[in-house]
C-alpha cells in the first residue's frame, strides 16, 4: 500500500504547474510588471541585482584565445582588472596542485596574457616542449590582491605555436558509493564526449556536454579501482574503493565537518565564498587518515545571493579544493542557510547592519529552477531518495499547483557498511528574516517542516528495522540546542515558540521549540540504533549530551515537555573555517562536555558495537578530543 501512495504522489507532483508567484506565499504580488511585496498600500519591487555579476559570471568559463607567446584569456568584461598568477600542474602530484612560476600576468580591460615561453627550458619539468601538452592552473585575484579564484587550462603545442583545448574544470568528485558501483562528477569548460576506462572497461554516455555523470555498476565490494577520464586528447588517471557490503559487522570510518565559508585573514582564507585554505587541509587530513568518505553539512560558501551567476561561482570555488579529496574518496553535502539563492524585495530596515536584512528575501522562484534547492541540486551529485517536496502537505495552499522548493539531493539517506545516515535541510524554502516571515510567507532558520518530518520517521524505522544496520547517523545543519553564536535563531529563538513558518498567510500548527522536541523525539525514543546527532551552524567544536535532568525550555514553558529514554547526544562541527563564535549562556550550557573554537575535523571509527571519534584540527594537528559513542 506505501509503494502505491508513494508512487501516486510523484506522479501527481509530476504533472502539478508551476506558478508565476507560488501560491504558498502571501502579500507577493504582481503591479506594474513588476514582482514586489505589498504592506498596506506600500509596494516594495524586487530588487535587481547590481551589475557587478557580470565581473563574475565568467570567471570559471573563461574565453581562452592563442598567441604567439602562450593565450590569452578574456573574461569578457573590461572592468576586471588584477593579476593572474600561473603555472604548471605537477602530474606525479596526488593532488595535482599547480608549481606557480615566478611569471605573472596582469589583467587589462578584462584580457590577460599568460607567457607559457617562460615555462621552457629549466622551468619545464612536466616535459611539455616533447610531449606538446601543457597543464596549468592559475588565480585570478582583483586590483586589491583578492583571490577571485583559481582554475585549470590544458593547452597543445604544436609546431611552435599554443592552441587551447578543452579541459577538465570540475572534479572528477565521487559520490553515492556502494559495493557495486560509484558515481562520478566532471565538468568541462566547454561541451566535450567525456569516456570513462575503469578495470579495462569503457564507459560512455555518447553525450557532448559541459557536465557527466558516471554511475557505474557491476563492480566488486571493498575493492579499489584505478579509473581514467578520457575527453579530446587527455586522460587524466585516479583512484576509488567500493564500498563493503552491508552487514552487522563490517567496520569503517568516515569524517565529518560543516561550515567553510569565507573568513577573515586574507590569501586563501576567503577565495571568493570559501576558505579554501581550511577546507584543503581538511580534505588532505581525511585522505591521509583514509576515511572512506566525507559528510559535510553546508555552509560551504558565504552565499546568501539574488544573482545565480555568483552563487554558481562560489560553489565552483568550494568544489576546486573539495577535489583534493572527492576525486578518490566519495562526499556527500547538505544544504544550510548560507546557501541562500532569494528573491529580494526593496528596502525595509535601512538601520540594520546586515545586508541581508536590508530586504525581504524569500526563496528564489520558479521553485523547479531558480531555487537555492534546485541549484544545490545542480551543481552536486547526491542521493535522490528523500521526500518531493512540502507539496500535498496538509498546509499546502493548492492540489495543482507546484508552491514549495525540491527536496530533490537535498533530503536523502544511505547507507554504508553497517550503518544508516540521514540527511536534513532545516533552511527548506527559507526566507531570510523571520521577522518579515507574516507578512511574506517562507521558513525560519531552524524549522523542519511536516513532510521531512514524517519521511525522517519513516526512514528511521526503515533503517531500525533492517538487520545488517548497527548505527544511525543524523546529521542537519541547524542546532537543536545552539550553544555559541545562534542562540538566538537555531531551533531556540531565545525560547521563542511563535517562530514558524507561515504559508498562504496562515502559520502553521506548531512553533519551533515544539518542533525541535518533535525531532529529538524521533530520533531518541523511537530508535536504539540512533547515536548522535552531528549539525553546524556555530563556527565551533561542541559535543553537548542532554538528559532528563538538563534545562531545555525558557522560563515561562507552559507547553509540553519532551521526556527522553535515554541521553541525547549532539555534536557540533562548524570548524570548518567560517569565523570563530565563543560560548554563549543557555539554559543547557552546563551539558557541554567539550568546546573549542580551533578548526576541527571529526573521524569516525566504526565496528559492530562501538562507534570511536578522534577529533583534531587539521592545520595544526594538535588533538581536541577523543571519545566512544555507545
Amino acid at each position: 500500500m506505501k509503494k502505491i501512495q508513494i508512487f501516486i504522489l510523484l506522479f501527481l507532483s509530476s504533472s502539478l504547474i508551476a506558478q508565476e508567484i507560488p501560491k504558498s506565499f502571501h502579500n507577493i504580488i504582481k503591479k506594474g510588471g513588476k514582482i514586489g511585496v505589498i504592506n498596506g498600500e506600500k509596494f516594495y519591487p524586487e530588487k535587481e541585482p547590481k551589475s557587478e555579476h557580470l565581473l563574475y559570471s565568467n570567471l570559471a568559463t573563461v574565453k581562452v584565445e592563442p598567441y604567439e607567446d602562450g593565450v590569452i584569456l578574456d573574461f569578457k568584461d573590461k572592468r576586471i582588472e588584477g593579476t593572474v598568477y600561473y603555472g604548471l600542474i605537477d602530474e606525479n602530484s596526488r593532488y595535482r596542485q599547480p608549481i606557480f612560476s615566478k611569471n605573472t600576468g596582469k589583467i587589462k580591460e578584462g584580457k590577460v596574457k599568460l607567457k607559457l615561453t617562460k615555462l621552457k627550458g629549466k622551468y619545464d619539468f612536466t616535459n611539455w616542449e616533447q610531449t606538446g601538452k601543457i597543464r596549468i592552473g592559475y588565480r585570478v585575484t582583483d586590483k586589491k590582491g583578492r583571490i577571485l579564484t583559481d582554475n585549470r587550462l590544458n593547452v597543445l603545442y604544436k609546431k611552435g605555436k599554443f592552441v587551447p583545448s578543452v579541459t577538465m574544470i570540475e572534479g572528477p568528485i565521487l559520490s553515492k558509493p556502494s559495493p557495486e558501483g560509484m558515481s562520478i562528477y566532471m565538468a568541462f569548460d566547454r561541451p566535450v564526449k567525456a569516456k570513462l576506462r575503469v578495470d579495462g572497461q569503457i564507459w560512455d554516455d555518447g553525450r557532448v556536454a559541459k557536465k557527466h555523470i558516471y554511475n557505474l555498476s557491476g563492480l566488486q565490494a571493498a575493492t579499489g579501482y584505478e579509473y581514467e577520464i578520457i575527453y579530446g586528447p587527455w586522460k587524466e588517471k585516479f583512484g576509488f574503493k567500493t564500498a563493503p557490503v552491508k552487514k552487522p559487522d563490517t567496520g569503517f570510518r568516515f569524517a565529518y565537518a560543516s561550515d567553510s565559508r569565507n573568513a577573515k585573514g586574507g590569501g586563501e582564507r576567503n577565495i571568493y565564498g570559501t576558505n579554501a585554505y581550511i577546507v584543503k587541509r581538511l580534505m588532505i587530513a581525511a585522505d591521509k587518515e583514509q576515511a572512506d568518505f566525507f559528510l559535510f553539512t553546508g555552509d560551504m560558501i558565504n552565499g546568501y545571493k539574488i544573482n545565480k551567476d555568483k552563487l554558481r561561482l562560489e560553489y565552483f570555488n568550494f568544489k576546486n579544493v573539495l577535489r583534493y579529496y572527492g576525486s578518490y574518496r566519495p562526499v556527500y553535502i547538505g544544504m544550510g542557510n548560507h546557501e541562500a539563492l532569494s528573491k529580494a524585495f526593496h528596502k525595509f530596515d535601512s538601520e540594520s547592519p546586515y545586508k541581508w536584512e536590508r530586504y525581504i528575501s524569500v526563496d528564489r522562484f520558479p521553485f523547479a529552477t531558480e531555487s537555492a534547492e534546485a541549484v544545490f541540486a545542480d551543481e552536486f551529485d547526491m542521493p535522490d531518495n528523500g521526500p518531493v517536496s512540502e507539496d500535498g502537505s496538509k498546509y499546502d495552499p493548492s492540489a495543482e499547483t507546484i508552491d514549495f522548493p525540491p527536496y530533490r539531493e537535498n533530503v536523502y539517506y544511505f547507507t554504508y557498511g553497517n550503518a544508516g545516515f540521514i540527511m536534513l535541510n532545516a533552511d527548506y524554502w527559507y526566507t531570510t528574516n523571520e521577522n518579515y516571515i507574516p507578512l511574506a510567507g517562507g521558513n525560519p532558520h531552524g524549522y523542519v517542516m511536516d513532510n521531512q518530518l514524517r519521511w525522517l520517521k519513516e526512514t528511521m524505522a526503515k533503517l531500525e528495522n533492517d538487520p545488517d544496520i548497527r548505527h544511525i547517523f543524523v546529521t542537519i545543519h541547524i542546532t537543536p540546542f545552539p550553544n555559541a553564536g545562534h542562540t538566538d535563531d537555531g531551533m531556540w529563538y531565545y525560547g521563542n515558540n511563535e517562530i514558524r513558518p507561515y504559508v498562504a498567510g496562515k502559520p502553521v500548527e506548531k512553533g519551533i521549540i515544539e518542533r525541535r522536541d518533535e525531532l529529538v523525539d524521533a530520533l531518541v525514543n523511537h530508535s536504539e540504533k540512533f547515536r548522535a546527532l552531528l549539525v553546524g551552524d556555530e563556527h565551533n567544536y561542541a559535543r553537548l549530551i542532554i538528559d532528563n535532568d538538563t534545562n531545555i525550555y525558557p522560563d515561562n514553558w507552559q507547553g509540553e515537555r519532551l521526556h527522553l529514554k535515554r541521553p541525547f547526544v549532539q555534536i557540533t562541527n562548524g570548524a570548518a573555517g567560517a569565523p570563530y563564535y565563543a560560548l554563549e549562556d543557555t539554559p543547557w550550557k552546563n551539558a557541554v562536555k567539550t568546546f573549542s573554537t580551533q578548526n576541527a575535523i571529526m573521524i569516525f571509527d566504526v565496528d559492530a558495537q562501538r562507534v570511536k571519534v578522534h577529533v583534531f584540527n587539521p592545520d595544526t594537528f594538535e588533538e581536541i578530543e577523543s571519545f566512544e559513542l555507545k
